[in-house]
């Protein structure tokens, strides 16, 4: 009978009884962990209506940042009150670095979460999420993962805050989402065979659980990051005034399939300097874990996430009148110049001028965050030569978000905790 499976194959019986165990600890476990946010809510975020602005006093606006001249005809100063809607999967891990690099060199008071990486997402955003936060207490930058809720974010920005935000096709996210959270995602841990993601997109309502722990996940991700239901469908008339709210709120909206064009606009938007854009790209999966998917599983993934298609295409749009309007020989010449820029300072950081797998980083301080169950994450190794005037640049470019959260300070007690546990036990999977 029963025992006699167990024994099939000449397998013990015990592995499959400490795997069924551990799985259900596990579960126990993510409970735990879900417990340290408040109930996720299905929230339907006013975008519109702004909260009171705090007030920022003179001192606080003093950060000596000198007046950028844009060509001739006119001059600026750049813009340090800013807020980075972090959307996941959208390679904003690469621009949240760039945030904080600019933030730590002009000193900034940046809004930072406590206890974790982020402002207790899946919660909506509250202003006490934030470290060391007061009631009126004014910060110039807030970019970590949050689920948006604008008048809470308003309470902590002056009234002439930029608002922008990055987005990702939603099939590719979709893969990229389905890869890196499938696991936290108990409905999927029934899904059989050994293309789970195919097998989902056959007819993921056979799977799909809307009230199932973590399974915004899987479903519209833009638009639960917003702070809107993920499971509308694309012809309910929420979701066009939703965008339409996103759109009032969000003075620029960038892609991350054009980074790099994304990047010179906000360069224009907030009168900085080429020199604050350079970015090594981060968080990046190493290619054999990327699922190709056919146009037929493409179809099948913009299908099921239709609102986010339509966020998506909106603001595609929107973004290339954008370019338009810069005109596209400058974006042409300037981002030629971004690419010549981080090239250089590749030759000068980073050895072999190329990511590395994680079983090849060598230290662990500049190892990225890895999904629970593998090491896909890829990383760099710093050069040993780098010219003293450099090595600061070089590693602040080079540190993952955890590390570089720490050295901002601040306790992730709960990240390193579940990062612990996780690391423990990827046998399981």
């Amino acid at each position: 009978g029963f025992r006699n499976m167990l024994h099939l194959r000449g397998t013990p019986p015990m592995p499959l009884v400490q795997k069924f165990i551990m799985g259900a600890l596990l579960t126990c476990i993510m409970m735990v962990f879900y417990c340290f946010s408040a109930k996720q809510a299905q929230m339907n975020v006013q975008m519109v209506s702004h909260g009171t602005p705090c007030i920022q006093s003179e001192k606080q606006n003093d950060f000596n940042i000198s007046q950028r001249t844009k060509g001739q005809e006119r001059s600026c100063v750049a813009k340090v009150n800013l807020m980075f809607m972090k959307t996941h999967k959208t390679a904003s891990s690469t621009l949240l670095n760039i945030l904080l690099r600019f933030g730590q060199k002009h000193r900034l008071k940046i809004a930072l979460p406590n206890g974790r990486n982020d402002f207790m997402y899946p919660s909506p955003f509250l202003c006490s999420h934030v470290k060391d936060y007061r009631p009126g207490k004014c910060f110039n930058l807030i970019c970590n993962h949050m689920r948006f809720n604008g008048p809470e974010v308003d309470k902590l920005l002056p009234g002439d805050a930029v608002y922008f935000t990055i987005l990702k096709n939603p099939a590719d996210l979709f893969e990229s989402s389905f890869h890196y959270y499938h696991r936290l995602v108990p409905f999927t841990w029934q899904i059989p065979g050994d293309n789970k993601l195919a097998e989902f997109l056959r007819d993921p309502r056979l799977y799909f659980t809307p009230a199932g722990y973590n399974s915004f996940y899987l479903r519209n991700l833009l638009f639960f990051d917003f702070g809107y239901d993920n499971n509308m469908e694309p012809e309910d008339p929420k979701v066009i005034k939703a965008i339409q709210n996103m759109d009032k709120r969000f003075q620029l909206v960038l892609m991350a399939e054009y980074f790099e064009e994304s990047l010179i606009l906000l360069k224009d938007i907030l009168c900085w300097e080429m020199e604050d854009l350079l970015f090594f790209k981060l968080n990046v999966r190493k290619d054999s874990s990327v699922s190709q998917l056919s146009r037929e599983l493409k179809i099948k993934a913009l299908e099921w996430n239709g609102a986010d298609w339509m966020l998506y295409q909106y603001f595609n749009a929107t973004f290339w009148r954008k370019v338009e309007a810069y005109g596209h020989k400058r974006m042409q010449k300037d981002v030629r110049e971004l690419r010549r820029r981080n090239a250089e300072m590749e030759t000068v950081c980073i050895e072999g001028r190329e990511a590395v797998e994680p079983k090849r980083i060598r230290d662990t301080n500049m190892m990225p965050w890895q999904p629970l169950g593998e090491r896909s994450i890829m990383g760099y190794n710093m050069r040993n030569d780098i010219p003293p005037q450099y090595k600061e640049s070089c590693r602040n470019m080079l540190t993952p978000e955890i590390q570089y959260l720490s050295d901002l300070g601040v306790n992730l007690w709960v990240t390193r905790l579940w990062g612990w546990f996780k690391d423990r036990f990827v046998w399981l999977f």
